[in-house]
């Protein structure tokens, strides 16, 4: 385990070039370093539910996966951040047909799309909190040499929702509904009796995305992984602990974890209390935390 090493320089101070790309029916952004050649490519997969290729969710425009491709150009890094089908630009289909495989196998097809675009460098993908467990499978078929999680869960996700559920001290009677609804979904069964106050995580058009995805072990997973790989978490993340990142980085030898301190789980600069933590998530102007990017660089200079 280690502590964030002090950003590097920026290899340049200029904005990016951004251009537009599509892989089918989906879309995405590619940020290119300006005035210099890219020395490393980098396909970055958003997380969970509604967020877009930007880190917004519907009213929190954090804007902090934006902010990430924008530093990473800056030290030579070109990305490609991408919209998941249902989400943004990539919104043409129906919330009941997703599946996780599914995301796994659009961003093994968006990491030829960017090789096409930015050929004969490291490529790496770079996995946010669900969208880590997604890199960590796609790194397994796709022509990648480096993967990066950055906050993933280290357990499979019915037991994340669980604690997650605690720790926003959801009442007793509600936490063993979903624990029952959790049950169901994990047996194949849809579950029909969800209560108004969780029915934006269990909703019906969702289950069946549910029940492919709440199986799966993150960690056994990595475990299957033989590119050089990268753990990044922050300390002060309130929906992905330290537990979480130890498990990862112990699930094969060779993967390196680095702790960054007072990173929340938008990867911004922010305190443990609950409220000014969650503050960040509806910020744009605030910056991410110090230690982050330099962290990126100096891995991604060792991928070869």
């Amino acid at each position: 385990m280690a502590s964030a090493p002090p950003a590097g320089p920026h290899t340049t101070p200029q904005a990016p070039e951004e251009r537009e790309l599509a892989c089918g029916a989906l879309h995405g952004t590619l940020a290119l370093p300006r005035g210099i050649d890219p020395t490393a490519a980098a396909l970055i997969i958003p997380g969970s539910g509604s967020v877009d290729r930007n880190g917004d969710l519907p009213g929190l425009a954090s804007g902090f996966l934006r902010q990430l491709a924008h530093e990473l150009a800056r030290q030579g890094v070109a990305t490609l951040r991408i919209d998941k089908r249902g989400i943004g630009k990539s919104a043409g289909f129906a919330e009941n047909e997703l599946r996780f495989g599914q995301m796994v196998t659009d961003a093994v097809a968006w990491s030829v799309r960017l090789r096409a675009e930015v050929p004969a460098r490291p490529l790496l993908l770079i996995g946010h909190s669900e969208g880590a467990l997604v890199a960590t499978m796609a790194a397994r078929t796709a022509a990648v040499d480096g993967l990066v999680l950055l906050a993933g869960a280290g357990s499979p996700a019915h037991e994340v929702i669980l604690r997650q559920l605690d720790e926003a001290g959801l009442p007793l009677e509600l936490r063993d509904h979903a624990q029952r609804i959790i049950g169901e979904l994990l047996r194949g069964e849809p579950a029909a009796d969800v209560p108004e106050a969780l029915a934006p995580l269990f909703r019906d058009s969702v289950q069946p995305y549910l029940m492919s995805w709440l199986p799966l072990d993150p960690a056994a997973q990595l475990a299957q992984v033989t590119c050089p790989a990268l753990v990044v978490q922050g300390t002060t993340d309130l929906q992905v602990g330290v537990a979480d990142a130890e498990r990862l980085a112990a699930a094969r030898d060779g993967v390196r974890l680095v702790l960054v301190p007072a990173m929340n789980h938008v990867l911004k600069q922010a305190p443990s209390d609950r409220q000014a933590n969650l503050a960040t998530y509806g910020d744009a102007q605030a910056p991410l935390a110090p230690e982050l990017v330099g962290t990126l660089a100096e891995f991604v200079a060792t991928v070869r």
